[in-house]
């Protein structure tokens, strides 16, 4: 049995750093905010995200010898459940009413889906009474798994926000694209942290990091779309 005090200091660390960069993106839509308790709810469905997909990726495990292929079955897996999560929760709401909406909701379901994964990454060193190995887990995770779901979520609610005023067809290709290249994303993050390379380990930190600032230009453009309409 797990002692309560492993498991309340894992919650806190797997929260903290996705409550962090959830309050960071929300700022980008502050002119209109989005409703607090659809919000939360979309912040929860990310984190029953997870309990669907881990029996799945466990499925794909047992059927996939190539690391590679099972690498990117598994972003797959991820980034199309937060999809559907969102899609169920956010976006047949009429809250969901101006292109910016799209990349918050997506945000922050893939934040909720951070926070419970970073939580279950967390309790095994703590369970052991490894303070400095969680602190270093810790640390990465923040830098790391966090940055990279809030990315490959953004990526698909940019696509659909670019698409916001086009025909129907236009919004089913954006979406399209935008899964894909979030899926690519992920696929790639994977493969270098499996590597177990330091310098390759940095060097992916170093593109998320690019990848984000892209990203926060496409929300200003997002916004003059917005305004424009």
């Amino acid at each position: 049995m797990m002692d309560p005090k492993t498991i309340i200091i894992a919650v806190v660390g797997g929260l903290i750093p996705a409550l962090v960069w959830l309050w960071f993106w929300l700022r980008e839509d502050k002119e209109k905010p989005e409703p607090k308790g659809l919000l939360a709810l979309t912040f929860i469905g990310g984190i029953a995200a997870v309990v669907f997909v881990l029996p799945l990726e466990k499925m794909a495990n047992e059927y996939i010898a190539n690391q590679t292929t099972l690498l990117v079955v598994w972003s797959a897996l991820e980034e199309i459940v937060k999809f559907a999560i969102v899609a169920l929760i956010a976006l047949k709401t009429p809250f969901a009413d101006e292109p910016i909406d799209y990349p918050i909701y997506f945000i922050t379901a893939a934040l909720g889906f951070a926070a419970l994964e970073n939580t279950l990454f967390l309790l095994h060193p703590l369970s052991v009474d490894d303070g400095v190995v969680s602190l270093i887990t810790g640390n990465l995770r923040f830098l790391g798994a966090t940055l990279l779901h809030s990315a490959a979520s953004a990526l698909i609610g940019i696509s659909m926000g670019l698409a916001f005023y086009k025909p129907r067809l236009a919004k089913k290709f954006y979406t399209v694209i935008g899964l894909l290249a979030a899926i690519a994303l992920h696929s790639i993050f994977n493969f270098f942290i499996m590597k177990e390379s330091g310098g390759n380990t940095m060097g992916m930190f170093g593109f998320l990091w690019v990848v984000i600032i892209i990203i926060m230009l496409l929300f200003e453009k997002i916004r003059r779309i917005s305004n424009i309409n």
